[in-house]
């Protein structure tokens, strides 16, 4: 370390410490003189929650430097790591009376004995935490004094988290956290899926302002918690105990305390709901890719086999698909049309993306920094698969009530991206997880007498227009025309524009730099790509229903949150009618469970193919649309799926129901949500399901691997319809089958052994699975297709993010993160699963429209040599390293990573395929 830069961190280290220090100034008010009363709670000590790794989310600077110095941390800051991970090697023996070693009280209230902390930052509000979490716990007397808590305690637990965020919202992360490449790929992705200039940020206040009582009264609830996280801010400041963050970032000078922490406001809350909107609750979109895979096939195939295949890949309305609602419920939305109409082919080749990044200088001409940024880059654009739930109804319980283990997988962060908290005052009384920066509700948690969670639902209500070019002179059009023709009128292309500079700090060495990021905008929506359609140039747009409406959500969220608006399924599937992010819900209460899925699902055009892009004209447009305000037709409530006690629900971001056509590719014969039904499905059968049994069964799901447990019996039927005589490939197959019988799942061979069971088949399977899809399929779909195809739905998604076989590109869709637990939600599962069915003679309901293994003597010749070569494969090479473990090193590649948000890092933990925020609820009693 330099002698200048290690003087200026001993000072630094000094101060904070100074300012830390007994008798320093601190942000707390005066103690409270009593503990609030506790509201009612009718779980009776049954409900409980875990989020990883802890509910404290700020670190000093000297917390930090203590940290990388000395190895200490902050209290709170990792208290719940340890129990979320314990459950992936104690769950087969989990009793109801053991989930509280693996699992948070949350019951409403604090016992005065667990009582860690009570202050009152205004005379209205108190905030208690307990002594097991430091969870806050808000409980107001007036509605003001409760968001102010909520407020205060956000700031608290996640002032740096939210400040990321709300820049990440406006497309500058990298001017307030470094020039790092991956925060730079973060700020662009966002950028181009959610622009706003700040008058349109407050456009959708001024909608909301005018939209009846409850909304008023939500706004005026996240103003009294924007004054909550403003007086923290003051406070935190003044006393010196804000996030270290900020001195490494250079916002407040370390030694004087010169600079600032800039206030809240509520265009920044707008912000943060366009990244959350645009991570989780959105759906569709992919329309260039599914056209793209089309003319492959056609091409290849001819167009009516080609046509044919590319149908049968999309897999839109599957047979085989596992379904949310299984009891004959049929929800028809977004099929593909017999006779398409109005459909915008992209000629072959034409297609290029739209230029993002304009007049970059210094360092953002280089692809690729030293820093690695705050976040991942591709945080936006690799897929996703987000949380799963399990509901049983109380028929199928030992008690008779309903049990539910369920909860949003939304990464691992430190501090994570949600936050826990309790609320309780006029009209509020929740307890669960909120994101950070819009805690003024509990989003998914728990209400006195019903609990509620949701998954990622990604119905399509994107499309993507093919917007013709134009010139206001009628010279000749090009690809770079800066108009485009709306009905009939040639008009020029809104341009929405980001200026974005930085500087070296302590925390991001990347070299100063800048650049201007433009999106230009239609009113058929944002412009992603050009290229030709029938030789004429063209703009291809992205209309997301949900663009310039994120804040309007905001009324579900509170209703959820008012026990006097939710108090039964009925309730509660109308609080979810007004949130128009595609989510799926679900709920559970004393004596019912039920199911919603929301979003603003617009009303096509009769003839329109939502997988395909579409002619931008008056004919083709959503039913109702209007551009000015962004809305249109939307389905009707009673169109969207949703059931009141069905015998069971499971949802891993699966399919939701028969007819309501998938978004994208994939959702086939085998999806993860197979390890959810399958579990599921075998304990309701046998009845008498207790909260500890369908917590094994979620974890049961959670640390197996998919490709195992659904394709391997296939792959060994086919192997072994003869004799396997060469010896490397024979101990493969004995491997593989030993694993198989042991349940195919990635766990260690006990507790903490940083050591697989069954290491080596893992590896082999691993290694095995691209070198399958390639050497089963791209024989038949040729190198062509196969490349589109691979663009269109990546082939694997492993724990470790490797393993992704050949890529079309650097923006594909095998993009994958690594050490983010979340894994086999997207791959060619489905593809081979039916092949091979096909192949061993066994009836497929929706087959593909082409065989690609072929007999079984040549399938079995392909599954061998590709198994030989997978078997000879080092464990370095299917594992090859990354800056966080060494190659080969096959358990640390599967790991999860709480990704540093900030200056505190947490322990690796085992792999486990798992919500990050969870709950295990019954309610033995009612209101």
């Amino acid at each position: 370390m330099p002698p200048r830069l290690r003087l200026t961190l001993v000072a630094a280290l000094t101060g904070a410490l100074l300012a830390a220090a007994p008798g320093a100034a601190t942000a707390s008010a005066g103690r409270a003189t009593a503990l609030p009363a506790t509201a009612p709670d009718y779980c009776a000590a049954q409900c409980r929650d875990i989020l990883p790794a802890g509910e404290n989310g700020n670190a000093t600077l000297a917390d930090i430097l203590g940290n990388k110095v000395f190895g200490t941390r902050p209290a709170h800051t990792d208290d719940q790591l340890g129990p979320y991970s314990a459950l992936a090697s104690a769950y087969p023996g989990l009793t109801d009376s053991q989930l509280s070693s693996f699992f948070n009280d949350a019951s409403f209230g604090v016992p005065a004995a667990q009582v860690a902390s009570s202050t009152s930052p205004r005379s209205d509000v108190t905030i208690v935490r307990d002594k097991a979490t430091g969870v806050p716990h808000i409980t107001g007397t007036t509605r003001y004094g409760t968001e102010f808590g909520a407020g205060y305690a956000a700031a608290q637990d996640r002032l740096w988290v939210m400040d990321l965020f709300r820049h990440v919202g406006r497309g500058e992360l990298s001017g307030f956290a470094g020039g790092a490449a991956a925060n730079r790929q973060l700020e662009q992705s966002f950028w181009q899926a959610a622009p706003y200039t700040e008058a349109e940020l407050q456009s959708q206040i001024d909608v909301l302002a005018t939209s009846g009582d409850r909304a008023k009264q939500a706004l005026a609830d996240a103003r009294a918690y924007l004054d909550g996280i403003n007086q923290y801010i003051s406070q935190a400041y003044n006393a010196r105990t804000f996030p270290g963050e900020y001195d490494l970032t250079g916002h407040i000078d370390a030694i004087t305390n010169a600079g600032s922490i800039q206030p809240f406001q509520l265009t920044d809350l707008v912000a943060l709901a366009s990244v959350i909107g645009a991570l989780f609750g959105a759906g569709g979109g992919g329309e260039l890719a599914s056209a793209q895979v089309k003319e492959a096939a056609e091409a290849r195939y001819g167009t009516v086999q080609g046509d044919q295949l590319w149908s049968s890949l999309r897999e839109a309305n599957d047979p085989e698909a596992v379904t949310t609602l299984h009891d004959g419920q049929s929800f028809p939305y977004a099929l593909p049309p017999g006779d398409p109409q109005g459909v915008a082919m992209p000629d072959a080749g034409s297609v290029v993306p739209e230029q993002l990044v304009y007049n970059a200088t210094g360092s953002a001409t280089s692809a690729a920094t030293k820093a690695a940024g705050v976040l991942p880059g591709n945080l936006l654009t690799a897929k996703h698969g987000m949380s799963n739930a399990l509901v049983v109804s109380g028929k199928y319980t030992a008690s008779g009530r309903p049990v539910a283990v369920f909860g949003p997988q939304t990464g691992y962060f430190a501090p994570q991206l949600l936050m826990l908290e309790e609320l309780q005052g006029p009209g509020i009384s929740a307890r669960g997880a909120a994101f950070a920066g819009l805690s003024f509700y509990v989003e998914l948690g728990r209400g006195q007498d019903y609990a509620w969670s949701a998954t990622s639902a990604g119905q399509d209500i994107t499309d993507t227009y093919a917007v013709p070019l134009c010139t206001p002179d009628g010279s000749p059009v090009t690809l770079a025309a800066t108009s485009y023709l709306y009905h009939g009128v040639c008009t020029p292309f809104e341009t929405l524009s980001r200026d974005d500079s930085w500087a070296p700090t302590t925390a991001d060495s990347t070299a100063a730099g800048s650049y201007t990021l433009v999106m230009h905008r239609s009113n058929y929506g944002l412009v992603t790509a050009r290229g030709t359609v029938g030789g004429k140039p063209v703009a291809f747009t992205s209309l997301r229903s949900s663009y310039r409406h994120e804040a309007d959500s905001i009324l579900g969220f509170q209703m959820f949150n008012d026990p006097g608006a939710v108090h039964d399924p009925t309730s509660f599937q109308q609080a979810a009618q007004n949130i128009n992010y595609t989510f799926n819900w679900f709920y559970a209460d004393s004596s019912h469970t039920a199911y919603y899925n929301s979003g603003n699902n617009p009303v096509r055009a009769a003839g329109v193919d939502p997988g395909l892009p579409v002619q931008a004209d008056p004919a083709h447009e959503w039913q109702g649309f209007d551009p000015a305000t962004n809305t249109a037709r939307y389905t009707p409530a009673s169109q969207h799926p949703q059931s009141v006690d069905q015998d069971y629900y499971v949802s891993w971001n699966n399919k939701q129901a028969a007819d309501f056509g998938a978004a994208g590719f994939g959702n086939g014969s085998v999806h993860r949500a197979n390890l959810l039904d399958a579990r599921v499905k075998a304990l309701v059968a046998a009845g008498g399901v207790t909260r500890s049994s369908l917590t094994k069964a979620m974890e049961s799901a959670a640390v197996t691997d998919l490709r195992g447990e659904d394709l391997l019996p296939e792959l060994l039927q086919v192997i072994t319809s003869s004799p396997v005589t060469d010896p490397k490939q024979a101990a493969a197959v004995q491997q593989l089958q030993a694993w198989l019988q042991h349940g195919a799942r990635r766990v260690e061979t006990s507790a903490g052994s940083h050591t697989y069971a069954d290491a080596d088949a893992i590896r082999t399977l691993d290694a095995w699975w691209p070198l399958l899809a390639q050497g089963v399929f791209q024989p038949g779909l040729g190198a062509p297709l196969f490349s589109a195809l691979t663009g269109a739905l990546q082939i694997n998604e492993s724990p470790s993010g490797g393993q992704t076989g050949p890529s079309s590109g650097p923006t594909d869709a095998n993009e994958s993160i690594p050490h983010k637990g979340s894994s086999f939600q997207y791959g060619w599962w489905s593809y081979l699963d039916k092949d091979l069915r096909a192949t061993l003679g066994t009836p497929v309901a929706g087959p593909l429209a082409q065989s690609f293994c072929g007999t079984e003597s040549a399938c079995r010749s392909t599954l061998l040599t590709t198994l030989a070569q997978a078997a000879a494969q080092t464990p370095a090479q299917v594992y090859p390293g990354d800056g966080d473990c060494s190659a080969g090193d096959q358990w640390c590649a599967d790991s999860i990573i709480q990704r540093p948000l900030g200056g505190i890092a947490d322990a690796k933990t085992t792999w486990q395929n798992r919500p990050t925020y969870q709950q295990v609820v019954e309610f033995p009693t009612h209101r």
